[in-house]
């Protein structure tokens, strides 16, 4: 992710797949929420617009660079339209599609990351930056702007978070859903050194849950922030070797439990809670 989106929001933005129905709703909803859409990729709908978006078919066809672009591909395509991406040199990508082959994010992921660009996702609601952009699909209503980063693996939650925190008068530096399967383009630990060089933001609220082994090098590199961090990891009450949700919520050795992940969470510093309640008075009270 460029070290500036923080502060210096993507003001060329494209969107793959914008016509279907859910993506025109949050095409609407980007827009609305500011952000700077310059082109949809509709392959044979080049030449036509939609609701006043310049529709292309192809990347290749832009004007100028895109810096953010927000995938509706459908899952069997996620691969394909990462690479594209990543061929039109676009270094913050969002995908949003549930149930692309492990495979394929495993691949896309890789081939994102050695090409040195920011891949949020799959199964995203991706990213907001209250009062500036939205790439994705979280309720700008939900957030405002602030100085708490918060950080997601679930898509329910990253909402019901913003929202608690808005309610109680906490504001957010960005609002980010890293996408909630078991492989994802940036695992937490990686969001750490952008949000430690950010001077909006005063603290991170970090929320993760059962399954996988994340939060394991998210403790790791936790010193490296410089900032507080208040944890919550859902899930300590599931029964062993059930699947909660989705792929990335299955505890199958005694590490990949809530209880066993928010331990490691707090000796290596994190400010760690039961609740989310509790994550929001934890933060009101630094």
């Amino acid at each position: 992710m460029q070290n500036n989106l923080l502060q210096d929001a993507p003001r060329r933005v494209v969107v793959v797949n914008p016509t279907g129905r859910y993506a025109s709703a949050q095409v609407a909803a980007m827009r609305a929420a500011g952000t700077r859409l310059v082109a949809g990729i509709a392959p044979g709908r080049g030449g036509t617009s939609q609701y006043g978006l310049p529709l292309l078919d192809d990347l290749s066809q832009l004007d100028e660079p895109a810096d953010a672009a927000v995938l509706y591909t459908p899952p069997e395509g996620v691969l394909d339209a990462v690479r594209g991406a990543i061929a039109a040199r676009i270094p913050l990508i969002v995908a949003a599609a549930e149930y692309v082959p492990v495979q394929d994010s495993l691949k896309a992921a890789q081939e994102a990351r050695a090409a040195g660009c920011w891949l949020v996702g799959p199964n995203t609601l991706g990213l907001c930056i209250p009062g500036r952009t939205l790439l994705g699909s979280i309720a700008p209503e939900f957030c405002h702007p602030g100085a708490v980063a918060l950080l997601c693996r679930s898509g329910t939650l990253t909402l019901a978070l913003a929202r608690l925190l808005t309610e109680a008068g906490i504001g957010q530096s960005a609002v980010i859903h890293m996408g909630g399967d078991l492989v994802i383009g940036r695992n937490p630990h990686e969001y750490l050194p952008m949000l430690a060089a950010d001077p909006g933001t005063r603290a991170v609220l970090y929320c993760g849950e059962l399954g996988g082994d994340k939060e394991y090098a998210l403790a790791e590199a936790l010193p490296t922030l410089g900032k507080p961090l208040v944890a919550l990891v859902m899930g300590r009450h599931a029964p062993p070797g059930t699947r909660m949700g989705h792929a990335g919520a299955l505890a199958g050795a005694e590490r990949e439990t809530a209880a066993a992940k928010l331990a490691a969470l707090a000796g290596a510093g994190a400010i760690a809670v039961a609740r989310p309640e509790d994550a929001v008075a934890a933060l009101a009270g630094l």
